[in-house]
């Protein structure tokens, strides 16, 4: 089972989106989480609507800080630009995807910032040997 973490400044889009789809398309072979540097409290209801129309639900997810997460090591660190806020977590690998805050994007930013989400985890899970479990 491969860990791995996505973290964001408020995990309420990016993380969550990313820890939703390496979910799906891990299954049982990925342990996924996401986290915040400075979590919101709440998911952003447009990434709740916008991951719906990609069979993903996160209508019973919480905005988490990185104190909830623990100490053991992950097998990926995935960050998504929150900079010098997010503290070291032990990681065989680190990675920066730099992924615009879909916030106030429109919303067909926002469905492109999500399908990039979901391309760049599953470049993830080739890269960790796990097979795309959603469609086979």
């Amino acid at each position: 089972m491969k860990r791995v973490l996505f973290v964001c400044v408020e995990n309420s889009n990016r993380s969550q989106m990313a820890e939703a789809f390496a979910r799906k398309h891990g299954v049982q072979s990925v342990a996924a989480m996401s986290a915040g540097s400075r979590p919101s409290g709440q998911i952003n209801p447009r990434a709740v609507q916008f991951m719906a129309e990609s069979d993903c639900d996160l209508s019973t997810q919480h905005s988490k800080s990185l104190a909830e997460i623990g100490n053991d090591p992950f097998d990926a660190v995935v960050t998504m630009g929150c900079g010098d806020a997010c503290p070291w977590i032990p990681a065989a690998r680190r990675l920066d995807w730099a992924l615009p805050d879909p916030k106030h994007l429109s919303d067909d930013e926002f469905r492109r910032v999500r399908n990039e989400i979901e391309q760049r985890v599953l470049g993830l899970l080739r890269e960790l040997d796990v097979r795309d479990e959603a469609n086979t």
